[in-house]
């Protein structure tokens, strides 16, 4: 059996999706291929400020990063958790933290049991007092969880607010020393080999044409390569997830970051809020059917914390994704691939989990149709189950103050999200399917949030003695606020591991 190996690969456009793509692929293939990434200067990035969830913390390992030295390198913060106010009605708050409550007492998950004290006449706080990524979030404290899992510290989850430009150029250095060549350049036309149709190579306005045996379409929603070439077609998701513009803007800070992004929902979208060292990211995700761009921005800039330091950029989008990710010889990662409005900031995590994907099934130049059918389900499937989780935060609300509230509260929903959310509501259940990315946590914060109440518990719960779990649950919740008292502030932590220099 002879193998016809990939011996070179071309990474189409920079920015986060391109330059994380060829880090991933310099620190996997070690040498043994060649990894090109074209892009153009001319081509910016807004760079306002990016959220990310707990898994970028593996994506950084993998690559060997210093954590220090990229928190100060991005001018990052942590992030505990996401904060969203007025989604289920106006002037609720809640908080969707990153961990978990509790411990899964005798196999039954922990909510169940407070579910059960509930309805025994207790009370038994928030969940939240029983979480420590969240205690520590609301008291604006931070602290690296530790490995020993006998102690509560270990039950710490965390990810950062980071500059997204900067991420790109931190990865772009660390990248060109493992190999990778940057080719400066934009794109006039992409060849097709006559045959079969496979990519053969970009050519440039210099007239260069840069050929590989696989192509990473990195270039954004337009998708150069996975859809103008090669015409993957777009499985639109707007009936469910009507907005199409974000305005964005990058303010001065005012006080202490907070370890987590905030969302507040507005009558035609929502805010976006995100703490970095040197500044705070600000953007109105926003229905342009039921508000102008003029009015979005003089809203978003009405509600800053601090002076505007830069003009207000306006992004178009629309929500869905490629009906195939990869074809022929090209995979698509980030927007070219598709995109989730980034309420509860997967947009990395989409390129990250596409760079581990492709890496598990690294191809050799037959292209086996079996593996890229493989890829495509599987990337396919996650952005179904991402799709209903963002889906739920727009349905399940009693506001009807606007158009935009009105459509998304009475709307039918996939079946997908319907099953789960009748199966919550009946018993407080919740089961993960297809290693969908959010767990069990994530959907019991967010549907007990916004007021999605269980009718019954898991009768299994009803097996242990009331009196002696409730002293149990209130040992482990002394324990959580005990910790969050004892931990260094948000800001503490920073000034003392990684306080990047002055702007």
């Amino acid at each position: 059996m002879t193998q016809q190996a990939i011996e070179s690969v071309a990474v189409i456009g920079g920015g986060t999706a391109g330059w994380m793509a060829a880090a991933a692929l310099a620190r996997k293939l070690r040498g043994a291929v060649r990894i090109t990434l074209v892009e153009s200067a001319e081509i910016g990035t807004v760079g306002v400020g990016e959220a990310t969830i707990p898994p970028i913390v593996d994506f950084n390992a993998f690559l060997g990063l210093d954590e220090e030295a990229f928190v100060r390198a991005t001018q990052a913060s942590f992030k505990l958790g996401i904060e969203l106010r007025g989604w289920g009605a106006p002037g609720d708050v809640y908080l969707h933290p990153f961990g978990r409550y509790g411990l899964d007492f005798e196999g039954t998950s922990f909510h169940q049991h407070w579910l059960r004290q509930r309805s025994l006449g207790a009370d038994p706080g928030s969940l939240d007092e029983y979480c420590l990524p969240a205690e520590a979030a609301r008291a604006g404290k931070f602290f690296r969880p530790v490995k020993d899992t006998r102690n509560i510290l270990s039950m710490l989850a965390y990810a950062f607010h980071f500059d997204a430009s900067r991420y790109a150029a931190f990865l772009r250095a660390w990248s060109e020393e493992r190999g990778v060549v940057r080719q400066e350049g934009k794109i006039v036309e992409v060849l097709q080999r006559p045959l079969d149709g496979f990519i053969q190579g970009v050519r440039l306005e210099s007239g260069e044409v840069i050929e590989a045996d696989l192509f990473v379409d990195c270039t954004g929603f337009r998708g150069l390569l996975i859809e103008q070439t090669l015409q993957a077609g777009f499985e639109d998701w707007t009936h469910w997830l009507p907005c199409d513009r974000a305005v964005a803007v990058a303010s001065e800070n005012v006080g202490a970051p907070e370890p987590y992004t905030r969302s507040t929902a507005q009558r035609a979208g929502w805010r976006w809020r995100i703490p970095l060292q040197h500044r705070t990211g600000n953007g109105y995700v926003h229905c342009s059917q039921f508000i102008s761009e003029d009015e979005a921005t003089a809203d978003l800039l009405a509600g800053l914390d601090g002076e505007a330091v830069a003009e207000p950029r306006m992004l178009r989008f629309k929500t869905g994704r490629r009906r195939k990710s990869w074809i022929k010889n090209c995979v698509a990662l980030g927007l070219a691939s598709g995109f989730l409005e980034p309420l509860e900031s997967t947009s990395i995590h989409m390129i990250q989990s596409g760079i581990f994907r492709l890496l598990a099934m690294f191809p050799d130049r037959t292209f086996d149709p079996v593996l890229t059918d493989e890829y495509n389900r599987r990337t396919a499937t996650e952005y179904t189950r991402l799709r209903d989780f963002v889906i739920l935060h727009y349905h399940a609300t009693t506001r009807s103050d606007s158009p935009l509230w009105d459509h998304v509260r009475t709307m039918e929903v996939p079946e997908t999200l319907q099953r789960k959310l009748d199966l919550f509501r009946s018993s407080g259940r919740f089961f993960r399917e297809d290693e969908e990315l959010f767990s069990e946590t994530s959907w019991v914060a967010v549907m007990m949030g916004q007021g999605i109440m269980p009718q019954s518990f898991d009768p299994v719960a009803a097996a242990h003695d009331p009196e002696a779990m409730r002293q149990r649950m209130e040992r482990f919740r002394a324990a959580v606020s005990h910790a969050a008292a004892e931990m260094p502030t948000h800001q503490a932590f920073i000034d003392s591991h990684c306080k990047a220099p002055p702007v």
